[in-house]
């Protein structure tokens, strides 16, 4: 598996697994042609030097998997830099590969080079076998963490 960068042409691919599972059916609106907010937002993660989207690609050249990272500078830990993985997703063909792990492994050690402290992450209550497997990985739930959805429309 290579991983790389996101490209305009992997936005189908991608909006198809974040689409494919019980809470992405709910929020995203994948179809044949894909709704121009898609691509809008992947416009500004590309310009952003804090957002990388990042694909797995297979030997084939299919995307297996895909996840973002963003880099978060505060003035805490003495104006340190936070790294934040989002999205993180695997082809439901490609499961329980070890692809989840590989592109994970790649997103902490990218945070290194990119000078972060600290990697965190969230994850849906409604996951537990996702809990498990960032565990694995070392994550701990050190935190509460807690939302407010806006509405924007």
């Amino acid at each position: 598996m290579r991983i790389r960068l996101a490209i305009r042409d992997d936005i189908p691919a991608i909006v198809a697994m974040l689409a494919n599972d019980p809470l992405g059916r709910n929020r995203e609106k994948f179809q044949d042609i894909l709704p121009e907010p898609y691509y809008t937002a992947f416009e500004k993660i590309t310009q952003d030097a804090n957002q990388e989207l990042i694909v797995g690609e297979s030997e084939s050249g299919e995307i297996i998997a895909t996840l973002q990272l963003s880099f978060i500078q505060y003035l805490t830990y003495r104006g340190g830099i936070r790294a934040q993985i989002e999205a993180v997703r695997v082809h439901e063909t490609r499961r329980n590969e070890g692809i989840g792990q590989k592109v994970l492994e790649w997103a902490i050690a990218r945070a290194k080079e990119k000078g972060a402290h600290l990697v965190q992450l969230t994850t849906d209550k409604k996951r537990g076998h996702t809990l498990r497997f960032y565990e694995k990985l070392g994550f701990r739930a050190t935190h509460e963490g807690m939302k407010l959805h806006l509405d924007n429309d």
